[in-house]
């Protein structure tokens, strides 16, 4: 049986701004009904890789694959009508329109989408024909993940779900994105800092520090060697001890494959 084409491929990839990288040869893929975390610092170079894929600004350099073809100079309009869909981080949400308008924007046409999508987040439907300025923080974040999602993608990004958010509005969203890639089909690609809750919910994990990748494995595997996880935020994941570990528990360090 042949191996099943990524949604999501990136090979080599250069991402930043002004020509100046931040994100260095990276390489990371995702497959259909996979969720998959990007862990890492403050300042690892996360973000850009969400909205580089999304298509907000080109790449420096490598190539970035949808469903095995190139997009890496394709425009985010496009890109949405093929499937890819950006949570960003802040929401960035019209506060003057209402939860409903919202939802029409992003592709809500039917009855039979929105129902879905209150579906998993019934607490949306009592806030429909409110603005979303006067929504509590817990309330936006479901409206901006519901935006998302209400085109049913074919690749979803998230941009730190969490922020600002209470520990418990997060432990009830962050299942969401695993509904999403059963129920769907959804390749996930999520940034969290949180990353207990993140590896409770996502298959692997690929660690940045410094704009490169320096540790990836399944999610499991990471769960059990915390200071290794914890090593590899300070970019320190080459050392001896950690080299061991990632060979002994099926993690990778990037820099050691040869």
């Amino acid at each position: 049986m042949p191996p099943e084409t990524p949604v999501l491929e990136l090979s080599k990839v250069a991402a930043g701004y002004d020509g100046i990288p931040v994100v260095r040869e990276l390489a990371l893929h995702v497959n259909p009904g996979e969720v998959v975390a990007m862990l890492g610092p403050n300042g690892a170079g996360k973000t850009t890789t969400l909205t580089t894929i999304a298509g907000l600004h080109a790449p420096l350099g490598g190539e970035i694959r949808l469903d095995g073809e190139p997009v890496g100079r394709v425009p985010t309009y496009k890109l949405f009508r093929r499937g890819v869909s950006l949570v960003p981080e802040g929401r960035s949400l019209f506060f003057g329109l209402t939860v409903r308008e919202h939802l029409k924007l992003a592709g809500a046409r039917s009855k039979a989408a929105l129902d879905e999508l209150l579906e998993l987040f019934p607490e949306l439907r009592k806030t429909l024909d409110r603005k979303a300025g006067v929504l509590s923080g817990g309330e936006q974040q479901m409206l901006a993940v519901g935006r998302g999602l209400v085109s049913q993608p074919r690749l979803l990004l998230v941009d730190e779900m969490s922020l600002g958010l209470a520990p418990v509005i997060v432990e009830r969203m962050m299942p969401v994105l695993r509904t999403v890639a059963e129920r769907f089909g959804t390749a996930v690609l999520f940034v969290e800092q949180h990353v207990a809750l993140a590896l409770e919910v996502a298959d692997r994990a690929y660690v940045l520090a410094h704009g490169r990748l320096v540790l990836e494995g399944a999610a499991v595997d990471l769960r059990e060697r915390p200071e290794l996880l914890r090593s590899s935020y300070l970019g320190e994941a080459a050392s001896d001890a950690a080299r061991a570990d990632t060979e002994s528990t099926g993690l990778q360090n990037p820099d050691r494959r040869g």
